[in-house]
C-alpha cells in the first residue's frame, strides 16, 4: 500500500487543484456580479481597486479595457484548467495555464498582501509547478494515452 501511495503523491494535489479551480471557474461564471464592469462585487471595481498596488499596473489596465470579456476568459480559463487536471489531459499544458493564472493573480490582486505569505496566489503558483514538471504520468488520461500508444507501437 505505501508502495502504491509512493508512486501517486501527486494525485492529491491534482485533485484539490482541480476541484479548486472548476470551482473558481464556476463561481465567476454563475456570479452576476462578478461579471460586470462596475458595481459591488464586479470584476471592473475589483481591478481598479487594486490597480495602484499592483505589481504589474499595465496588466490591470489591459483587463479593464474589457473588463466583462476579461472576467469570462479568466473564469473559462479557470474551468478548463480545472477539468483538464482533474482527468489528467494534457497535464502539463493545464498545469501550466493554472500557474500561469496564480502567477497575474499574485502580481496583481494579492500583491499588496502582507506579510506575502497571507496572500493564496503565490501558493498556487507554487503548487502548480510539480504539475508542470511532472506532469500526470498516473491515473490520467495522459498516462492511459501515452499506454495505448505504447502497445501499438510495440
Amino acid at each position: 500500500m505505501l508502495a502504491a501511495a509512493a508512486r501517486h503523491p501527486l494525485v492529491p494535489l491534482r485533485i484539490f487543484l482541480g476541484v479548486t479551480f472548476v470551482y473558481a471557474g464556476l463561481d465567476k461564471l454563475t456570479d452576476s456580479a462578478f461579471l460586470k464592469a462596475a458595481g459591488d462585487g464586479s470584476i471592473g471595481d475589483l481591478m481598479r481597486g487594486v490597480r495602484d498596488s499592483s505589481a504589474v499596473p499595465a496588466l490591470v489596465d489591459l483587463a479593464l479595457k474589457a473588463p466583462v470579456g476579461f472576467a469570462v476568459l479568466l473564469a473559462v480559463g479557470e474551468l478548463l484548467v480545472g477539468l483538464g487536471t482533474l482527468a489528467g489531459l494534457f497535464a502539463r499544458w493545464a498545469a501550466a495555464g493554472g500557474a500561469l493564472i496564480s502567477l497575474s493573480l499574485w502580481l496583481t490582486i494579492s500583491w499588496q498582501t502582507t506579510p506575502y505569505y497571507y496572500g493564496n496566489d503565490l501558493v498556487y503558483l507554487m503548487a502548480w509547478l510539480p504539475l508542470v514538471l511532472a506532469g500526470a504520468p498516473y491515473l490520467s488520461l495522459d498516462a492511459w494515452r501515452h499506454s495505448r500508444r505504447s502497445r501499438r507501437t510495440a
